[in-house]
């Protein structure tokens, strides 16, 4: 009976003191940790740069009318404030990156403890659980490497941010600072460079795509990469329907659209709200190197606005006139053929098919893409959308050589390219009718 009371009485006596050891080794880790803490606090960077932020505007050059004509910079930017940002675009993005970002306080120690064991798994720094506000710190004042050092000043910067900013303002900086490819930082001026839309034109599919871009904007680049943009933007949709952000009705909508993305070679200019294109490009030019005569390399980051004396009308006027001949000249050698040929052969993919083939195609004035759904030396009949269908002229068999009348081809047909699924380019005639078209190979 002694021996057991012993036995009990070292057992407990040896639990207490690995509790005790224990308790000491947690209170000195957390000492040690203040103390690193306090060491990274003091030794971060005044945090001027949010409280007095001042983003890089690009040089932008109009008409006596106030009609864009060139834009010169090294980073697209658009500021708004938090409030001219639409609500669903802003969802997008705290279903993408920070869900609870107006609820921690800037620091989501869970999500830097599930990156960290996802880490150890892997054996790999991949994950970084940054939250919205360490995304700001880390954009403004630290660099992009992955190591724990600078996660330490990253969550330290965080912690200094959320206690001299609000919440709406450190939202506000992300919406405008963050690079989201293409040269372009902000939501605002993402939209435009992808989409060539306003943020409030944008569908609630085009902001989650725009949304998703931040983790990676390389790899869920639209642009580049529409297949895995489209697996991204699914991802953001799910999350805005499980957090109530949208609905079901809403969600099941945007995942049949496809993402149609704008080219580079589509954004020369592109026409906003209140806008319209205008093209004077070698007066935008003399603009800029005059501009930088004086302002030197400020010149693309000082949001300056330059008006010129150019008369929209009379810049039109002048350019529609050597268009109009230069597509005249090349028409007269004849139909060179489509730009390319799609397969539309299945229904199911049909619609998806003609719409994707159609996007990557450039604009053009008066020149817009189709894709031929029915050829024939009687009728020809295409798509501008992949659900209704205009017949083509009779000018266009001659000018395609089906016809024979073969006005305009000469040695070499190529009315044999010109088959079910080609893209080509229509014109609209001043009797209302549609022709085909191409874009002239010549050049003044």
């Amino acid at each position: 009976m002694k021996k057991n009371n012993s036995f009990a009485g070292k057992f407990s006596r040896f639990i207490c003191w690995c509790f005790g050891i224990g308790l000491a080794g947690l209170v000195s880790g957390i000492c040690v940790g203040l103390i690193v803490f306090s060491v990274v606090y003091s030794q971060l960077p005044s945090i001027d740069a949010l409280t007095d932020y001042k983003p890089k505007i690009p040089l932008r050059v109009y008409s006596a009318e106030g009609i864009l004509i060139g834009e010169f910079g090294e980073e697209h930017r658009d500021f708004l404030r938090l409030h001219e940002i639409p609500p669903f675009v802003r969802n997008a993005v705290l279903a993408a990156e920070d869900d609870g970002f107006y609820a921690h306080s800037g620091i989501e120690f869970t999500g830097i403890a599930r990156a960290a064991i996802a880490n150890l798994i892997t054996g790999r720094r991949g994950q970084g659980g940054s939250t919205i506000t360490m995304q700001v710190a880390r954009n403004f004042f630290l660099s992009s490497e992955r190591t724990y050092t600078r996660k330490l000043y990253e969550v330290a910067m965080a912690y200094k941010i959320e206690n001299t900013l609000s919440k709406d303002q450190i939202f506000g900086v992300y919406l405008n600072q963050i690079y989201l490819g293409q040269r372009a930082y902000g939501f605002a001026s993402a939209a435009k460079v992808y989409f060539g839309k306003e943020l409030e034109d944008l569908s609630i599919g085009e902001a989650a795509t725009i949304a998703g871009l931040p983790v990676a904007p390389s790899a869920y680049n639209p642009i580049v990469n529409p297949q895995r943009a489209n697996m991204r933007k699914n991802y953001v949709l799910g999350r805005m329907r499980t957090l109530g952000f949208i609905s079901q009705e809403e969600y099941d909508r945007e995942m049949e659209r496809p993402i149609v993305a704008k080219k580079p070679s589509e954004r020369r200019l592109t026409a906003t709200k209140g806008e319209e294109s205008l093209h004077a490009e070698y007066a935008a030019e003399l603009a800029r190197m005059l501009i930088y005569d004086t302002f030197k390399e400020e010149t693309y980051s000082l949001g300056l606005n330059v008006y010129t004396t150019i008369r929209a009308a009379d810049q039109k006027a002048a350019w529609n006139a050597v268009r109009k001949n230069l597509i005249q000249y090349d028409r007269r050698y004849g139909f060179r053929g489509p730009t390319s040929v799609i397969d539309i052969s299945n229904p199911e993919t049909r619609k998806s098919d003609i719409t994707l083939a159609l996007a990557e195609a450039p604009t053009s004035p008066n020149l817009f893409p189709a894709v031929i759904t029915a050829v024939s030396d009687k009728e020809i009949r295409a798509t501008f959308d992949a659900e209704t269908e205009v017949v083509l002229d009779k000018e266009s068999l001659k000018f395609a050589g089906l016809s024979n009348k073969k006005k305009y081809w000469k040695k070499k047909s190529r009315a044999k390219d010109l088959t079910v699924g080609a893209v080509v380019r229509l014109s609209k005639t001043p009797t209302g009718t549609w022709t085909l078209a191409q874009t002239p190979e010549v050049q003044v």
